[in-house]
């Protein structure tokens, strides 16, 4: 049956600034890259660091997807860390600001949020 994520699919409204995001702040590395004429739209798949991918699309026209009041559908990225202090700290020299550091209540797992340049919600989850 099912083995995993392979990947999660993204649309952007600036497809240099989210590409630049997830590459130069985020640090996944571009798969492949490919523009695509009759769509006018880009496609660019990212490696994450455990063998899964986020794909970036930038389809002109697109609606923007309403994330707060959080509405049905996907809810959030989370992405584990070894250490977020490291990351938030990161992140921060980047501009990117988190929220505070909330405790897992049932894991005990430390975890917090900040957001893509679309706003969509990303989460670090300390393993």
């Amino acid at each position: 049956m099912l083995k995993g994520i392979h990947h999660v699919a993204l649309i952007c409204s600036d497809y240099p600034a989210s590409k630049r995001f997830y590459t130069d702040i985020l640090g996944l590395s571009v798969i492949a890259e490919n523009y695509r004429e009759a769509r006018k739209s880009y496609k660019c798949d990212l490696a994450l660091p455990d063998g899964g991918q986020l794909e970036l699309f930038s389809f002109p026209g697109a609606p923007a997807r309403p994330s707060r009041p959080e509405a049905q559908g996907l809810r959030h990225l989370a992405f584990r860390v070894d250490d977020i202090d490291e990351v938030i700290a990161h992140l921060a020299t980047n501009k990117v600001q988190c929220e505070p550091i909330r405790a897992d209540e049932y894991t005990g797992k430390r975890f917090t949020f900040f957001a893509d340049p679309d706003g969509l919600p990303l989460e670090l989850y300390e393993m």
